[in-house]
């Protein structure tokens, strides 16, 4: 397992694929990394050299927001969101879908289990 950035990385999978278990790293951005840096996308991660591993470690924290520092970024946004009073703010506030779905039907995810009706006993 090679670590990188903090994350592991199975040895047997692409370059070019193992980069994108880094947050913050899809991978259109794991192809630009490895053209940049003149590495080939089928070479296995455990295949990288330590001179490798450095160059792409030095890519992407000179040139990328990846791991604790983007989540940190995206969770400030939406503390600021529902700071201000917004209706995307209220709406992450409530646990409720954000981007305009339905809830009458299906929502299941953002609501939690389906609460039963409690019967009357007669």
């Amino acid at each position: 397992m090679a670590r990188i950035l903090g994350v592991e990385i199975a040895d047997e999978k692409r370059s070019v694929i193992g980069l994108t278990g880094i947050y913050g790293i899809g991978l259109s951005t794991s192809q630009s990394i490895l053209k940049e840096l003149d590495i080939s996308f089928d070479k296995k991660i455990g295949a990288l050299n330590a001179e490798e591993k450095k160059k792409i470690l030095a890519h992407i924290g000179e040139n990328y927001k990846v791991e604790g520092a983007l989540r940190a970024e995206k969770m400030l946004a939406i503390k600021r969101l529902m700071d201000i009073g917004c209706y995307i703010g209220k709406r992450h506030r409530e646990n409720r879908p954000v981007r305009g779905q339905r809830t009458k039907n299906n929502g299941r995810t953002k609501k939690g289990a389906k609460q039963n009706a409690i019967k009357k006993k007669r």
